[in-house]
């Protein structure tokens, strides 16, 4: 994957991925591929309008944040406005660390991301299927926790938050029969500012706020690996 588009002020200077000069950057191939100086180590999985990922962005200076959004409307008004934001502070430095991509999770992840890339992920008021015969397609599963599990680094976190009281028992029914996943305290949840931060700055988590709903929270740590027999 080519991250230069989405991360410019973040390439590796001088050489492509093969470790040679990239002297053709009008027609790269995939040798001349740009890489980054770091890893993406956040994601906002379904990120809807990017409030988290542009509240996140200047409170996580030295971390890459990559939103993920299926629908192509919402994921062009995403990367437009992190455009402008980019181009609204041009000598801070600020908004230059996120980034939004078009993109299936369910059926992509692991192609995006290697093995204990991950430290932190987003599940922000996920579509909730409501109906039986859709659950399967719910962003939280058996399968899909076991591919989380393969992108997470030992010791990350995955933050989910919905409205919906059923989806959030489903994902913590889901997360917690799972042997890679141990669910935070209530007091670290409670100490975490990422928590707040999902909890107030989403499109989403401010409209339940304005209709004073509630907010269900469940945070999940990814435990070390078992040792080999």
């Amino acid at each position: 994957m080519d991250w230069s588009p989405y991360y410019p002020a973040f390439i590796a200077p001088g050489k492509s991925s093969s470790g040679c000069v990239n002297q053709h950057p009008a027609s790269p191939g995939f040798s001349d591929i740009r890489p980054l100086v770091k890893d993406i180590e956040v994601a906002d999985i379904g990120c809807g309008f990017g409030g988290l990922l542009v509240a996140l962005g200047p409170r996580l200076p030295d971390k890459l944040l990559l939103g993920m959004e299926i629908r192509m409307q919402v994921t062009e008004f995403v990367q437009d406005r992190i455009k402008a934001l980019r181009n609204q502070n041009p000598n801070t430095g600020l908004y230059q660390n996120i980034a939004c991509l078009r993109a299936n999770t369910m059926k992509f992840l692991p192609n995006l991301f290697k093995k204990h890339q991950l430290t932190k992920i987003f599940l922000c008021f996920p579509d909730p299927h409501f109906k039986a015969r859709k659950h399967k397609a719910r962003i939280v599963s058996t399968t899909l926790n076991s591919e989380y599990a393969y992108v997470m680094k030992p010791g990350g976190i995955i933050y989910t938050i919905t409205d919906v009281k059923d989806l959030h028992d489903w994902m913590v029914q889901h997360f917690d029969a799972h042997p890679s996943f141990e669910r935070v305290t209530q007091q670290d949840q409670d100490n975490d500012e990422c928590v707040q931060v999902m909890r107030m700055e989403t499109e989403e988590g401010k409209k339940v706020e304005r209709n004073q709903g509630d907010k269900f929270v469940a945070c999940y740590c990814r435990l070390e690996d078992p040792p080999w027999p």
